[in-house]
């Protein structure tokens, strides 16, 4: 009897040791899912691939009226980011990028990058290749990428409430086709549409300005009271008049 118990109790004392060093070899791992895996913690100074991937997730976090540069440099404006991003959703807002980020982001994504309440065919209801507009189709489907991760942060500032995209991609004949202005930033992928829902036009309009846009149209603004449309101009415009911008 009493070699039974032995056996049981160093038994039992393995199978703790063995959970307690499996949490110790997970404690501070962030686990990937199919889309992109970071291998480091970043703060500002680091540089490379993984600050550029860090950079396109946090491109709706850059403060009123800024834009965050994609440029792989983690510098004073991508640690504001991150730690508006950091606050956002409840973590320490530190501005260092570690597993707890990291595992925020993968939870955000879908296994081909994009956030999870956006797609691309959400962003390209023109064609299935992403060509014929102004851009190569590889450049007009990252810059679609990047306006999701700047649509994915306006949706989560607005209660995580659903966001309708109305109109993305445009090839030149798909925007010919719809009468939109021949320079239209649809022909770059950089360029929504968003249709009223549980916000007003208005209040897209509004809190767009704190997430990356630099192109806004809204009410007000000629051909644009039926939407608000966002973009990534070369410089600031917004207009939506009768939003007060």
């Amino acid at each position: 009897m009493y070699t039974r118990v032995v056996r049981l109790v160093t038994a039992f004392v393995m199978i703790m040791a063995g959970a307690w060093a499996g949490t110790l070899a997970t404690a501070g791992t962030a686990h990937a899912d199919g889309c992109y895996t970071w291998n480091r913690t970043l703060s500002q100074g680091a540089s490379g691939a993984d600050v550029t991937q860090l950079q396109i997730r946090l491109g709706g976090y850059p403060g009123y009226g800024a834009v965050l540069a994609v440029d792989g440099e983690f510098g004073p404006a991508t640690t504001a980011a991150l730690k508006r991003f950091q606050s956002a959703y409840g973590l320490a807002a530190d501005g260092v990028a570690g597993p707890n980020t990291f595992n925020k982001l993968y939870a955000l994504q879908d296994d081909d990058c994009t956030p999870i309440h956006f797609s691309y065919s959400e962003l390209n209801d023109c064609n299935t290749t992403w060509s014929g507009g102004a851009v190569s189709a590889a450049t007009a489907k990252a810059n679609a990428l990047r306006t999701m991760w700047k649509l994915e942060a306006l949706r989560h500032a607005l209660g995580d409430q659903p966001i309708t995209v109305t109109s993305g991609f445009r090839s030149y004949a798909c925007n010919d086709a719809v009468g939109g202005a021949s320079s239209s930033r649809h022909l770059y992928g950089d360029a929504a549409d968003l249709g009223a829902g549980p916000h007003s036009l208005c209040t897209l309009a509004k809190q767009a300005r704190n997430h990356g846009f630099r192109g806004i149209l809204g009410p007000g603004y000629p051909g644009h009271n039926d939407h608000t449309h966002v973009d990534h101009r070369s410089s600031q415009y917004w207009s939506a008049p009768t939003c007060g911008i």
